[in-house]
């Protein structure tokens, strides 16, 4: 969710961009920049971004992994566990 405060002009950032990355680093949060009072750009800390990226990945795999279970659940055939791994082992990006 996006705090009021963390809304800012373009203009703004521009002028200023040192103060605006020093509190994305510092709070985590991302910005909204606006241009013409309508939102635009969303820039965020690389740090939070990662870790938002690797909250995005797992629930991609358990979404994942609950479909596969449900159709087995239901009579569908099944995919090969070595596949299944692979494809796990590919998402996590692990070397095998």
């Amino acid at each position: 969710m996006v705090n009021v405060t963390d809304i800012h002009p373009l203009t703004g950032f521009l002028r200023d961009h040192k103060t605006h990355l020093e509190r994305l680093q510092a709070t985590g949060r991302p910005e909204i920049l606006t241009v013409n009072g309508r939102a635009r750009v969303v820039v965020q800390d690389a740090e939070a971004y990662e870790a938002m990226m690797a909250l995005v990945d797992a629930a991609e795999s358990e979404r994942i992994l609950r479909e596969r279970l449900a159709s087995l659940d239901v009579g569908e055939e099944g995919v090969p566990m070595h596949t299944v791994l692979a494809e796990v082992r590919n998402r996590l990006e692990l070397e095998g």
